[in-house]
Protein backbone atom coordinates (compact mmCIF):
# COMPACT_ATOMS: atom_id res chain seq x y z
CA UNK A 1 0.00 0.00 0.00
CA UNK A 2 1.38 3.40 -1.00
CA UNK A 3 1.17 6.85 0.54
CA UNK A 4 -1.37 7.73 -2.17
CA UNK A 5 -3.56 4.74 -1.20
CA UNK A 6 -3.67 5.93 2.41
CA UNK A 7 -4.16 9.54 1.32
CA UNK A 8 -7.20 8.50 -0.72
CA UNK A 9 -8.69 6.57 2.23
CA UNK A 10 -8.43 9.74 4.33
CA UNK A 11 -9.69 11.89 1.43
CA UNK A 12 -12.98 9.97 1.20
CA UNK A 13 -13.97 10.99 4.72
CA UNK A 14 -12.04 14.21 5.30
CA UNK A 15 -11.58 15.81 1.85
CA UNK A 16 -8.41 17.87 1.72
CA UNK A 17 -10.03 20.30 -0.70
CA UNK A 18 -12.54 21.17 2.05
CA UNK A 19 -9.80 22.60 4.28
CA UNK A 20 -10.19 26.31 5.00
CA UNK A 21 -8.48 28.71 2.58
CA UNK A 22 -5.72 29.74 4.98
CA UNK A 23 -4.81 26.16 5.85
CA UNK A 24 -2.06 23.89 4.49
CA UNK A 25 -3.35 20.34 4.68
CA UNK A 26 -2.33 17.39 2.49
CA UNK A 27 0.95 15.66 1.63
CA UNK A 28 3.54 18.19 2.82
CA UNK A 29 6.69 16.07 2.57
CA UNK A 30 7.43 12.87 0.69
CA UNK A 31 6.36 10.71 -2.20
CA UNK A 32 2.86 9.55 -3.16
CA UNK A 33 4.37 6.35 -4.64
CA UNK A 34 6.28 5.35 -1.52
CA UNK A 35 5.35 1.97 -0.08
CA UNK A 36 4.19 2.25 3.53
CA UNK A 37 5.14 -0.29 6.18
CA UNK A 38 4.24 1.72 9.29
CA UNK A 39 2.14 4.78 10.19
CA UNK A 40 2.81 7.10 13.13
CA UNK A 41 0.02 9.38 14.37
CA UNK A 42 0.74 12.59 16.29
CA UNK A 43 -0.68 16.04 16.82
CA UNK A 44 2.49 17.82 15.66
CA UNK A 45 5.53 16.78 13.63
CA UNK A 46 8.09 17.66 16.30
CA UNK A 47 11.71 16.48 16.33
CA UNK A 48 10.75 13.94 18.98
CA UNK A 49 7.81 12.64 16.94
CA UNK A 50 10.04 12.15 13.89
CA UNK A 51 12.60 10.23 15.95
CA UNK A 52 9.88 8.14 17.62
CA UNK A 53 8.41 7.28 14.21
CA UNK A 54 11.85 6.30 12.95
CA UNK A 55 12.42 4.06 15.99
CA UNK A 56 9.14 2.26 15.27
CA UNK A 57 10.10 1.66 11.65
CA UNK A 58 7.40 3.99 10.33
CA UNK A 59 7.76 5.66 6.95
CA UNK A 60 4.55 7.73 7.07
CA UNK A 61 3.65 10.28 9.74
CA UNK A 62 0.12 11.67 9.88
CA UNK A 63 -0.41 14.76 12.01
CA UNK A 64 -3.25 17.12 12.72
CA UNK A 65 -1.24 20.35 12.68
CA UNK A 66 0.68 21.24 9.51
CA UNK A 67 4.45 21.38 9.79
CA UNK A 68 4.62 24.01 7.04
CA UNK A 69 2.33 27.03 7.36
CA UNK A 70 4.29 29.89 5.84
CA UNK A 71 6.72 30.32 2.97
CA UNK A 72 10.01 28.44 3.40
CA UNK A 73 13.05 30.16 1.89
CA UNK A 74 15.59 27.47 2.78
CA UNK A 75 15.89 23.97 4.23
CA UNK A 76 18.67 24.00 6.82
CA UNK A 77 19.50 22.67 10.27
CA UNK A 78 19.35 26.23 11.61
CA UNK A 79 15.58 26.56 11.10
CA UNK A 80 13.34 24.23 13.09
CA UNK A 81 10.88 23.68 10.22
CA UNK A 82 13.65 23.22 7.68
CA UNK A 83 15.44 20.83 10.03
CA UNK A 84 12.35 18.66 10.39
CA UNK A 85 11.72 18.60 6.64
CA UNK A 86 15.37 17.64 6.10
CA UNK A 87 15.19 14.85 8.66
CA UNK A 88 11.97 13.48 7.18
CA UNK A 89 13.59 13.28 3.77
CA UNK A 90 16.81 11.78 5.18
CA UNK A 91 14.80 9.11 7.00
CA UNK A 92 12.72 8.33 3.90
CA UNK A 93 9.49 9.46 5.57
CA UNK A 94 6.39 11.09 4.15
CA UNK A 95 4.22 13.51 6.10
CA UNK A 96 0.47 13.98 5.66
CA UNK A 97 -1.21 16.76 7.63
CA UNK A 98 -4.98 16.82 8.02
CA UNK A 99 -5.94 20.01 9.78
CA UNK A 100 -9.16 21.94 9.11
CA UNK A 101 -10.43 19.25 6.73
CA UNK A 102 -10.35 16.94 9.76
CA UNK A 103 -11.78 19.64 12.05
CA UNK A 104 -14.83 19.67 9.76
CA UNK A 105 -15.00 15.96 8.90
CA UNK A 106 -13.93 13.95 11.94
CA UNK A 107 -12.82 15.95 14.97
CA UNK A 108 -16.07 17.81 15.68
CA UNK A 109 -18.30 14.75 15.56
CA UNK A 110 -15.92 12.70 17.68
CA UNK A 111 -15.63 15.44 20.31
CA UNK A 112 -19.44 15.70 20.49
CA UNK A 113 -19.67 11.92 20.81
CA UNK A 114 -17.21 11.87 23.70
CA UNK A 115 -19.36 14.47 25.49
CA UNK A 116 -22.52 12.45 24.69
CA UNK A 117 -24.19 15.55 23.24
CA UNK A 118 -27.82 14.97 22.28
CA UNK A 119 -28.72 15.84 18.67
CA UNK A 120 -25.48 17.75 17.99
CA UNK A 121 -25.43 20.19 15.08
CA UNK A 122 -22.72 22.27 13.44
CA UNK A 123 -21.58 25.19 15.58
CA UNK A 124 -19.77 27.34 12.98
CA UNK A 125 -21.09 26.61 9.47
CA UNK A 126 -18.45 26.72 6.71
CA UNK A 127 -20.55 25.43 3.81
CA UNK A 128 -22.71 22.63 2.48
CA UNK A 129 -22.02 19.03 1.55
CA UNK A 130 -25.03 18.20 -0.58
CA UNK A 131 -27.91 19.41 1.56
CA UNK A 132 -25.98 18.98 4.81
CA UNK A 133 -24.39 21.88 6.67
CA UNK A 134 -20.71 21.33 7.50
CA UNK A 135 -18.33 23.30 9.65
CA UNK A 136 -16.25 23.70 12.79
CA UNK A 137 -17.39 22.52 16.23
CA UNK A 138 -20.68 21.12 17.43
CA UNK A 139 -23.50 22.26 19.73
CA UNK A 140 -26.06 20.08 21.46
CA UNK A 141 -27.73 19.31 24.75
CA UNK A 142 -26.05 17.52 27.62
CA UNK A 143 -27.87 14.38 28.72
CA UNK A 144 -28.90 16.18 31.92
CA UNK A 145 -28.72 19.72 33.21
CA UNK A 146 -25.73 19.93 35.55
CA UNK A 147 -23.62 22.61 37.18
CA UNK A 148 -20.66 24.19 35.45
CA UNK A 149 -18.38 22.71 38.12
CA UNK A 150 -19.71 19.20 37.43
CA UNK A 151 -19.28 19.61 33.68
CA UNK A 152 -15.74 20.92 34.12
CA UNK A 153 -14.93 17.85 36.19
CA UNK A 154 -16.44 15.61 33.52
CA UNK A 155 -14.40 17.31 30.80
CA UNK A 156 -11.23 16.62 32.79
CA UNK A 157 -12.15 12.95 33.02
CA UNK A 158 -13.31 12.53 29.42
CA UNK A 159 -10.19 14.08 27.92
CA UNK A 160 -7.73 12.81 30.53
CA UNK A 161 -6.68 16.22 31.84
CA UNK A 162 -5.27 17.27 35.19
CA UNK A 163 -6.87 20.69 35.06
CA UNK A 164 -9.08 23.03 33.06
CA UNK A 165 -9.60 26.80 33.26
CA UNK A 166 -13.19 27.89 33.82
CA UNK A 167 -14.85 31.25 33.20
CA UNK A 168 -18.23 31.34 34.96
CA UNK A 169 -19.97 30.66 38.25
CA UNK A 170 -19.25 27.16 39.54
CA UNK A 171 -22.88 26.48 40.51
CA UNK A 172 -24.37 27.91 37.31
CA UNK A 173 -26.68 25.32 35.65
CA UNK A 174 -25.72 24.37 32.07
CA UNK A 175 -27.57 22.25 29.49
CA UNK A 176 -26.85 23.47 25.94
CA UNK A 177 -23.12 22.94 25.32
CA UNK A 178 -20.88 23.87 22.41
CA UNK A 179 -17.49 22.28 21.80
CA UNK A 180 -14.74 23.52 19.50
CA UNK A 181 -11.46 21.57 19.78
CA UNK A 182 -8.33 23.67 19.46
CA UNK A 183 -8.50 27.45 19.58
CA UNK A 184 -12.09 28.61 20.05
CA UNK A 185 -11.91 32.37 20.46
CA UNK A 186 -13.33 32.87 16.97
CA UNK A 187 -16.52 30.91 17.76
CA UNK A 188 -17.46 32.67 21.01
CA UNK A 189 -19.93 35.00 19.24
CA UNK A 190 -21.39 32.08 17.31
CA UNK A 191 -21.89 30.06 20.50
CA UNK A 192 -23.68 33.02 22.08
CA UNK A 193 -25.86 33.53 19.00
CA UNK A 194 -26.88 29.86 19.12
CA UNK A 195 -27.86 30.15 22.78
CA UNK A 196 -25.16 27.94 24.29
CA UNK A 197 -24.85 27.93 28.05
CA UNK A 198 -21.21 26.86 27.88
CA UNK A 199 -18.40 26.61 25.32
CA UNK A 200 -15.72 23.94 25.74
CA UNK A 201 -12.59 24.85 23.82
CA UNK A 202 -9.00 26.08 24.23
CA UNK A 203 -6.76 29.15 24.06
CA UNK A 204 -9.22 31.57 25.67
CA UNK A 205 -7.59 34.77 26.91
CA UNK A 206 -8.59 36.81 29.96
CA UNK A 207 -10.70 39.44 28.19
CA UNK A 208 -12.48 36.98 25.91
CA UNK A 209 -13.42 34.86 28.92
CA UNK A 210 -14.78 37.60 31.13
CA UNK A 211 -16.55 39.33 28.23
CA UNK A 212 -18.26 36.04 27.33
CA UNK A 213 -19.45 35.72 30.91
CA UNK A 214 -20.97 39.19 30.73
CA UNK A 215 -22.95 37.89 27.74
CA UNK A 216 -24.17 34.81 29.67
CA UNK A 217 -21.73 32.29 28.14
CA UNK A 218 -19.58 30.19 30.45
CA UNK A 219 -16.33 28.79 29.06
CA UNK A 220 -14.34 25.71 29.94
CA UNK A 221 -10.84 26.13 28.53
CA UNK A 222 -9.39 22.65 28.27
CA UNK A 223 -6.35 23.82 26.32
CA UNK A 224 -5.44 23.45 22.67
CA UNK A 225 -3.80 20.05 23.10
CA UNK A 226 -6.32 19.13 25.78
CA UNK A 227 -9.11 18.32 23.33
CA UNK A 228 -7.32 17.94 20.02
CA UNK A 229 -5.22 15.01 21.21
CA UNK A 230 -8.32 12.89 20.45
CA UNK A 231 -7.14 13.11 16.82
CA UNK A 232 -4.71 10.29 17.52
CA UNK A 233 -7.15 7.83 19.08
CA UNK A 234 -9.90 8.55 16.55
CA UNK A 235 -7.58 8.24 13.56
CA UNK A 236 -6.07 5.05 14.94
CA UNK A 237 -9.55 3.52 15.11
CA UNK A 238 -10.48 4.82 11.65
CA UNK A 239 -7.31 3.63 9.91
CA UNK A 240 -7.27 0.26 11.71
CA UNK A 241 -10.72 -0.45 10.24
CA UNK A 242 -9.55 0.51 6.74
CA UNK A 243 -6.00 -0.85 6.69
CA UNK A 244 -5.21 -4.40 7.78
CA UNK A 245 -1.56 -5.05 6.93
CA UNK A 246 0.22 -1.91 8.15
CA UNK A 247 1.30 -1.26 11.73
CA UNK A 248 -0.14 1.91 13.26
CA UNK A 249 1.43 3.69 16.24
CA UNK A 250 0.35 6.79 18.17
CA UNK A 251 2.43 9.37 19.99
CA UNK A 252 1.94 8.91 23.76
CA UNK A 253 -0.31 11.44 25.50
CA UNK A 254 1.69 14.37 26.80
CA UNK A 255 0.66 17.99 27.14
CA UNK A 256 3.39 20.27 25.72
CA UNK A 257 3.70 22.26 28.97
CA UNK A 258 3.62 21.77 32.72
CA UNK A 259 1.98 23.79 35.48
CA UNK A 260 3.49 24.41 38.92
Amino acid sequence: MTVRDIYEIIEKRSPFEEALSWDNSGLLVGDFYQEVSGIYLALDATDEVIENAKSKGCDLIITHHPLIFTKISNITEDDFVGRRVKHLIEHGMSLICMHTNYDIYGMADYAAKKLSLVEPRVLDICGLSGDEEVGIGRIGSLVNEITLRTLADQVKGIFGLKSVKVFGAADEPVRLAAICPGSGKSVVDTAIEQGADVLITGDIDHHTGIDANMRSLSIIDAGHYGIEHIFMEEMETFLTEKIKDIKIFTEPFGEPFWVM
